[in-house]
């Protein structure tokens, strides 16, 4: 592992610890695989607010639209199989679809680019208000055309990957879930996933949660609902590990994969930009892909009620992270950006030398906090409470033990300014000095705060 690694998912728990309090959110899991290898894994707050049960790296999560990826895999399987072509026309496959639904490739489909409706007419399915559509259901829905011309952009659809499920199943006679299970989530070496629920009796879940608002709190939603026919598109259970797991196998550069390179590559290179969207993003084969601070990103996100989830594989050094989030208005994405922004600091700078290395915690103003993280042979100081918590970051060179200057910083900051460490009696270090600020201990900070402000905001409360 590079030597950078280890402190960079070290200071990625303190940040997301940190991120997760601050924003109120009821949990999250993170796990990060370096060549397919899970080099750390972290559970932050509860799978359950009601009952208050703690989350672990166990629980398992409703990961959404990451199934897709799944779901391409299996295609792509029968494909090297020669069991089928990726220009075949889906009709070939399924019957009683509409003559120019019929008439759209697997390839199309697999990109998202066959102008296929979205979720048809049943949305009530993503709010708990029925169940998810039969296969049926799905069928009656594509009996209407297209909505858009095929071929003509990107355009996300459900659907479409219901309908590769149906594939799946005319070509091997058998349902969806038994072969993929078999042929790519256990095949993947996968021992905490499974493509829908139930799950067995006695396997830790993290149930779901709405955002607080309109009800003022957040509620809980179960979560254990059936995707049925949906589930090739969106009905995947796993950990953030497994997820891990499986994704750094879709590299093309990958030593263990289900699928051979040439697989891996055609799923993860760009075939469609994704359209009217602030960032730039692409899609492949069931698979996203973008660049975030010059590092080229693959993966996928998800999204059901009550969870929100994303992964990102980094191939330049083969790494991947994977969170998943148990609320509606989950931050995964948020937070995996900011992990990318994390690792790439690190990636550039290096692991803290001997010097600077004691020159780390987390410190408090009445302004919120600041993290000094020594990474190369200068101390940056991290913002918490930012998405990416490197941005503009002042650096500090170190001139004593206990002295530094703040050689880098933006125009309104503290710029050339000297910057000290005091120690206690015991020699631990209490309080850092920014020119005329300090920085000190939580607890501290609280008290002192308390002490302040608190008989105000009780006479104002009144």
């Amino acid at each position: 592992m590079d030597p950078w690694l280890k402190p960079a998912c070290a200071y990625i728990h303190d940040w997301i610890e940190f991120q997760v309090r601050a924003s109120q959110q009821p949990g999250c899991i993170v796990a990060i695989a370096h060549r397919g290898t899970i080099v750390a894994e972290y559970a932050f707050g509860h799978a359950n607010l009601a009952t208050g049960e703690k989350l672990t790296p166990r629980h398992r999560f409703r990961i959404a639209s990451h199934s897709k990826s799944f779901t391409s895999a299996g295609i792509m399987k029968l494909r090297e199989q020669r069991k089928l072509r990726l220009d075949d026309p889906v009709g070939q496959h399924v019957k009683g679809l509409h003559p120019q639904v019929a008439e759209t490739t697997i390839a199309q489909i697999l990109s998202h680019s066959a102008g296929l409706t979205r979720d048809g007419t049943a949305g009530g399915q993503y709010s708990d208000s029925r169940p998810f559509l039969s296969t049926e259901e799905l069928i009656a829905d594509l009996k209407s055309p297209p909505t858009i011309e095929p071929n003509s952009r990107f355009k996300y659809s459900n659907h479409g990957f219901g309908l590769l499920g149906l594939v799946i199943e005319a070509i091997t006679k058998e349902p969806y879930r038994t072969w993929i299970e078999r042929e790519i989530v256990e095949a993947a070496g996968l021992r905490e996933t499974q493509s829908d629920m139930p799950l067995t009796r006695g396997t830790p879940f993290a149930r779901g949660h709405t955002p607080r608002l309109p009800v003022g709190r957040r509620l809980v939603v179960p979560g254990d609902y059936l995707e049925n026919a949906i589930r090739p598109a969106g009905g995947f259970v796993s950990t953030a590990a497994d997820v891990a797991r499986y994704f750094a196998q879709l590299a093309p550069n990958a030593k263990r994969s289900v699928l051979s390179a040439g697989s891996r590559r055609e799923m993860t290179r760009k075939h469609w930009r994704n359209p009217h969207a602030s960032l730039e993003q692409y899609y492949g084969l069931g698979i996203m892909s973008g660049n975030l601070g010059g590092w080229d990103w693959f993966g996928h996100s998800g999204g059901l009620q009550g969870y929100i989830s994303r992964t990102c594989v980094i191939p330049t050094c083969d790494i991947t992270i994977s969170i998943l989030t148990n609320a509606t208005d989950g931050w995964a994405g948020f937070w995996v950006d900011g992990a990318m922004h994390i690792l790439r600091a690190f990636a550039t700078r290096g692991a803290p030398k001997r010097r600077v290395r004691d020159w780390t915690g987390r410190w408090w103003t009445s302004w919120g906090a600041f993290d000094l993280v020594p990474m190369g042979d200068i101390v940056l100081v991290g913002n918490p409470h930012g998405f990416n918590p490197f941005l503009d970051a002042t650096e500090i060179t170190i001139t004593g033990r206990d002295t530094g200057r703040i050689s880098l910083a933006a125009g309104y900051a503290s710029h050339g300014e000297a910057v000290r460490r005091t120690r206690s009696k015991a020699g631990k270090v209490a309080e850092v000095w920014f020119a005329g600020g300090k920085g000190r201990p939580e607890k501290t900070v609280a008290t002192e705060m308390e002490r302040k402000y608190g008989a105000t905001g009780r006479r104002s409360a009144r």
